[in-house]
Parts: structure tokens; C-alpha cells; sequence
């Protein structure tokens, strides 16, 4: 899951990018709204994580754009004013999410995996297939009953293949999903982060290398 995190408050930012980056979802962060609205145009996001109180282009405004670009991206907006007129407002304008600061970290994070949930076709937040479990809302995987210790990229990298349900993800699709745009040499971290996840889920292999395609879950 892609998430843009659009903040004005660096520390902010990086506290909210780093917690996320930590449960395994790719994190890209905008100081102010034009350099959202740029990103957005160069990727796709699965959720905005959007400051309303912007300065310059005012958060209201990138929600508008969102909204009339008809993007799937999905909206979750910060403010520090958190009365009900706010959030009806802030819902009006588009959003899909609304949260007052200071905020728990923990809310944070399950509203952001519950809007990245539909953000595409709807799936169960627990992925099954091969004996492997993957739980996105613990964060938790296991194959055979066996946890298994996974980085947040390793995490990432199952999930996307899980959630093709067979199908081929081709190495520029994981780079997509999985890593931030600012990530030096992402092709030969896709391949370190498979060899490193396949040892981990042991025998018999499950992930498949389609030559010229990309990989999958073994049927």
C-alpha cells in the first residue's frame, strides 16, 4: 500500500511517515499542497494522509482536486479543529476520513489500512493461500502455523503477491507498491527482499519467478 503523508510540521511528517513505514506500507511525505498535488500526478497513492491547515494551497483545496480528478485515492484529514461543523466540512469536501489532532498513532494507523482497503476491490484484511496467513491489520504472517519474522518490506512485497491472487506482479509494480519514490536502486532491492523472504518461507517454494513478467503465488 502507497500512502502520501502532506504535512507542513516536518517533525509531524516524519513521525507519522516513519510509524507507517514500519508497518510495512510504502510512505512518500509533501510539505505543502502543490508538491502533493506534483506527486500525485507522477503515482498513485492508495491513501492521502492530507494536513488541512496548509500553508499556501490550503488542504481544502487538495481535497477538491482529489475529488474532481475522480482519483481512488482515498482521503484522511488532519486538523487541529475538531468540532463537529469541522468534520462535517472537511467530510463535504471529499474526504473520506477525518481525524483530530493530537491523535493516537494506533488510530492512525487502522484508519489508514482501513481506507487502503478501499482503495481497491475489496478483500478480507486476512490472506490466505499456500498455508500462509497474513493478517494486514495485526501485521502478522505466518505459513503453516509458523510465525514468520518479516521486515516491512518482506511484509509489503507477500502482501502484493497475495492480493494477486495468482496473478503475475512484475518487479515495476512491487517498486509501485511497496517502496517510496526517493529509494535508490528499488530494482535490485525487489530482488534482495524476494531471495531474503522466499528463505524465510521455506519449503516447498511458493514464490515463482515468471521470466520477462515477474513473480507469483505458486497454485
Amino acid at each position: 500500500m502507497r500512502v502520501l503523508v502532506v504535512e507542513d510540521e516536518a517533525f509531524l511528517a516524519e513521525m507519522i511517515a516513519e510509524g507507517l513505514r514500519r508497518a510495512a506500507l510504502a510512505v512518500d511525505v509533501a510539505a505543502d499542497g502543490l508538491e502533493a498535488l506534483r506527486k500525485m500526478q507522477l503515482g498513485e497513492y492508495d491513501v492521502l494522509v492530507l494536513d488541512r491547515d496548509l500553508p499556501g494551497m490550503h488542504g481544502d483545496d487538495v481535497c477538491r482536486r482529489v475529488v474532481e480528478q475522480r482519483l481512488m485515492t482515498r482521503v484522511l484529514m488532519l486538523t487541529a479543529a475538531g468540532t463537529v461543523r469541522d468534520r462535517v466540512e472537511g467530510l463535504g469536501l471529499g474526504a473520506d476520513d477525518y481525524l483530530t489532532k493530537p491523535f493516537a498513532y494506533d488510530e492512525l494507523l487502522a484508519r489508514v489500512l482501513a481506507l487502503g482497503r478501499r482503495a481497491r476491490p475489496a478483500l478480507p484484511p486476512v490472506l490466505e493461500q499456500r498455508g500462509i496467513v497474513l493478517d494486514t491489520a495485526r501485521r502478522q504472517a505466518s505459513r503453516d502455523g509458523r510465525h514468520l519474522h518479516l521486515s516491512p518490506k518482506e511484509f509489503g512485497v507477500l502482501e502484493a503477491l497475495l492480493r494477486a491472487e495468482g496473478a503475475v506482479v512484475s518487479g515495476e509494480d512491487l517498486i509501485e507498491q511497496v517502496w517510496e519514490e526517493h529509494t535508490s536502486y528499488r530494482t535490485n532491492a525487489v530482488r534482495v527482499t524476494l531471495s531474503k523472504l522466499r528463505a524465510k518461507l521455506g519449503e516447498p517454494p511458493v514464490v515463482e519467478t515468471v521470466p520477462g513478467a515477474g513473480y507469483r503465488i505458486a497454485s
